[in-house]
């Protein structure tokens, strides 16, 4: 299971990042993505990469699959586990782009600017169950897309392509964003401020302090109540000023999420963990991220490789890995 969020600085900066929840790592490292890479796009989706990438992927027939990633100008993607709703073309549709599904992150990525130029390309678009081989089957996913204005989110099920404006900005699993977006009208009464004195019969009651106004916030690790809880916690923290202070809120607000070991087991009896956290700031085009066994925060920047070339880059493997931030 994931969790994610999206928010922008006032001075128009986007801060975009998420939560990997599984029982297991699958060998993921952070991977920059060079201007005029050419991957192998199986329905000529993706045929040149056009913005530098850099994001958690897994390099496979020297193709990234991404799990979240941004990009130069400023466009950010992850994927969140959907089982159960997600439901893809079993072949290309005539007319229209189609994008395999490992491929959507590096797709959005790759070729748009903004979530105006994603939304409306989706318009013609088909998402496609054709994995990358067989070691790799196609993940059941809905994506959260976002710049430093807005963010959407896009599901692909039984009823075609949906496209959600997320007023939100964040994102769980299961079930969809609409009603997710509808449950959030259930607490309504919640809120940072102290609650009030009252009285019963004659007695009077005050609050035992701060918190009082939050009772009712779910505080398991639900897909439906971790969503509430991120929606929160990003309405309600206070705006910031500069690159340390933002990052600092980005993994401040996924750790109220995150899963620890022990506490929720999974159908196959293994217990689920945030394996990692992942977060890219556009103001410096940076790529921020922890692990489960290590909860520093290590940082890549999209400009420390060369921009255009012709193969991916595995950065986590060259940087320093005391080069905690």
């Amino acid at each position: 299971m994931c969790t994610a969020v999206r928010f922008a600085d006032g001075e128009g900066n986007l801060y975009f990042g998420r939560n990997l929840d599984w029982s297991v790592s699958y060998g993921e490292k952070v991977v920059m993505t060079p201007k005029g890479f050419k991957p192998a796009s199986p329905f000529g989706a993706t045929p040149e990469v056009k913005f530098p990438i850099i994001g958690t992927a897994i390099v496979e027939e020297a193709n990234p699959l991404y799990f979240d990633c941004g990009n130069d100008a400023g466009l950010a993607v992850a994927g969140l586990n959907f089982p159960g709703y997600a439901q893809y073309e079993t072949a290309p549709v005539a007319g229209k782009t189609n994008i395999s599904s490992w491929e959507f992150p590096l797709w959005v990525c790759a070729t748009f600017s903004s979530v105006d130029e994603v939304e409306a390309a989706l318009e013609n678009a088909a998402i496609v169950d054709a994995p990358i081989n067989d070691k790799y089957p196609t993940s059941q996913l809905h994506w959260i897309i976002g710049d430093a204005t807005r963010s959407i989110v896009v599901e692909y099920t039984a009823q075609g392509m949906q496209v959600f404006h997320n007023d939100a900005d964040v994102l769980a699993n299961q079930p969809g964003y609409a009603w997710h977006a509808e449950n959030l009208r259930n607490y309504l009464n919640v809120t940072p401020e102290v609650a009030p004195t009252t009285t019963i019969g004659a007695t009077e009651l005050a609050p035992y302090g701060s918190g009082g106004g939050m009772r009712g916030l779910p505080g398991d690790y639900y897909s439906p109540s971790r969503f509430v809880r991120e929606a929160y916690f990003n309405a309600h923290y206070p705006a910031q000023v500069g690159e340390r202070a933002n990052v600092i809120r980005l993994f401040r607000e996924l750790e109220s999420v995150e899963m620890i070991d022990g506490a929720a087991r999974m159908i196959d009896g293994d217990f689920e963990r945030t394996i990692y956290t992942g977060g890219f700031s556009s103001a410096t085009n940076t790529y921020y991220w922890t692990t489960y066994d290590n909860p520093a925060i290590r940082h890549v920047s999209l400009e420390a490789y060369p921009q255009t070339g012709d193969a991916v880059v595995v950065c986590d493997t060259l940087a320093r890995q005391d080069d905690a931030w």
